[in-house]
């Protein structure tokens, strides 16, 4: 997060040249007799900003900055730093490091520095020092969090904190300090007091910054920020229905299924143990997005949150495609997506239930190892109301790679082997009262609608295994899978 140039704190600078140095700088020290020239001969008058030493430059008086305040909110990233400033107090030129040449053209002033080099670069500043620039964030950025503080007693205990206030999901979580939070925020260029979304089901105004103080708790870091908040704006619109989601009592969550450059960026986990623990990303993410449903919208357990049973993934369920391995375009591409997108993809799902076919050779064998599968999905008589996910093992799609399936083929030979006789459908058949009603019986009917079979490669490249994971009531008058382009 960029300190807020109209923030009303911020200091001014004054007009002319100014420049920021410090003595534990070499380049510093060597541009300083260059200074005390600017301050004779320049037209503009010159302000030097001390990070270090009010007594550096010797050649000059300099302002006195140890405190880092005006480095700070002006984004000093590096010393020396020559600015040129209007009568206005708006900066229209910046220098880094010492180039005569672009000195020159500053300042308006010729033959600066003869005696030194063309060029040397500088340091860093001290206001972006690591071990500095958290507590400047907190000492000067604080003010640009809009959060209420909650005081807690000396001998208060902060973890206990937060599961006695109501905020945790059942785990530890990570107190979300001033600091933490604004470290966050360095994840995304959005202001933090943006709307992301109306969170259901108290249907809340959720800005930037509530999404980074959810994040923060859930142990994410701050380059996961962005995804969450793409999935946050999913999750929130009208076609996924997370309120619906919430209050339904079948056991399904927001399962969140990562595409694009990002998952390389985060090093997020598509391969072995990949809906399993271990992986920071997969983790984090999709519990960041779990904690805004629960903190800003409302939704907690026992409350609106109405499932029978629930599942673990409801905690988080997060991960990535193996678009590497995988013999198909990404799902993100098959839902619409440009190629190439880093996207975040929801889908209403419950937990995976494993499809195990070791002897499958072929692609006609495997498809129907799948569709048998599939058809329980739920209950065997359950028809058109569930979509499902279909996470393909790499051994199992090496067969249908080598077949030359493409993902359309094998969806659209899913579903024609999911058609299925209404007589075995019908309330009562197999000895079943659960089913259709009596006048299904002559029909034939699908079990799936037809985009309710979501195809995703992931898996470790050992086991001739593949995944379902059901849906919740899917379509118009459900949720459908919503996909968002992750901004950042």
């Amino acid at each position: 997060m960029k300190p807020d140039p109209s923030a009303s704190q911020r200091p001014t600078l004054p007009p002319g040249l100014v420049a920021f140095v410090k003595r534990d700088c070499p380049t510093c020290g060597l541009v300083a007799p260059v200074l005390a020239e600017l301050a004779e001969r320049a037209a503009l008058p010159l302000t030097v900003y001390s990070q270090d030493d009010p007594a550096f430059p010797a050649e000059v008086d300099a302002v006195d900055d140890t405190g880092l305040e005006v480095s700070w909110h002006h984004e000093i990233e590096a010393v020396p730093t020559l600015l040129r400033v209007s009568r206005e107090g708006n900066e229209e030129a910046r220098l880094l490091g010492w180039h005569r040449e672009e000195w020159e053209g500053l300042t308006g002033v010729e033959g600066l520095g003869s005696e030194l080099p063309d060029y040397r670069p500088g340091c860093g500043s001290r206001s972006v020092d690591p071990d500095l620039a958290p507590e400047l964030a907190v000492r000067f950025g604080a003010g640009r969090l809009a959060a209420r503080r909650v005081p807690l007693a000396s001998l208060e205990d902060e973890m206990e904190a937060l599961f006695e206030r109501g905020w945790s999901d059942g785990l530890p979580m990570v107190p979300p300090t001033e600091r933490r939070v604004l470290a966050m925020l360095e994840g995304t260029a959005r202001s933090p007091d943006e709307v992301v979304a109306t969170v259901p089901p108290d249907y809340a105004d959720c800005t930037v910054e509530k999404v980074a103080i959810n994040a923060v708790m859930a142990g994410c870091r701050p380059e996961y920020l962005p995804v969450v908040l793409a999935a946050v704006e999913a999750a929130c619109t009208s076609e996924f229905n997370i309120h619906g989601l919430l209050a339904t009592t079948m056991p399904v969550g927001p399962v969140l299924i990562v595409n694009g450059p990002i998952r390389k960026a985060l090093d997020m986990n598509a391969g072995k143990n990949v809906f399993g623990q271990g992986n920071r990303a997969n983790m984090t993410i999709g519990r960041a997005l779990q904690l805004v449903i629960r903190n800003v919208g409302g939704g907690r357990p026992g409350e609106v949150d109405r499932a029978t049973h629930g599942n673990p993934g409801k905690l988080s369920f997060c991960f990535p495609e193996d678009e590497e391995g995988s013999p198909w375009e990404p799902l993100s591409q098959s839902l619409g997506a440009p190629a190439g997108a880093s996207t975040v993809t929801l889908f209403p799902g419950e937990g995976p239930r494993c499809i195990v076919d070791q002897l499958s050779r072929d692609p006609e064998s495997l498809a129907r190892s799948y569709a048998v599968n599939l058809r329980t999905l739920h209950h065997p008589k359950l028809i058109l109301a569930f979509d499902c996910i279909l996470a393909v093992g790499p051994e199992h799609s090496r067969i249908f790679h080598e077949a030359g399936w493409s993902r359309k083929q094998l969806v659209e030979r899913l579903q024609e082997l999911l058609v299925i006789p209404g007589a075995e459908l019908v309330r009562g058949a197999g000895g079943i009262a659960e089913g259709a009603p009596e006048h299904a019986r002559e029909l034939s009917l699908p079990k799936f609608r037809p985009d309710g079979i979501l195809l995703v490669h992931c898996g470790g490249g050992a086991g001739l295994f593949s995944a379902m994971i059901g849906g919740w009531a899917g379509g118009e008058i459900g949720s459908q899978p919503v996909w968002r382009e992750i901004q950042d």
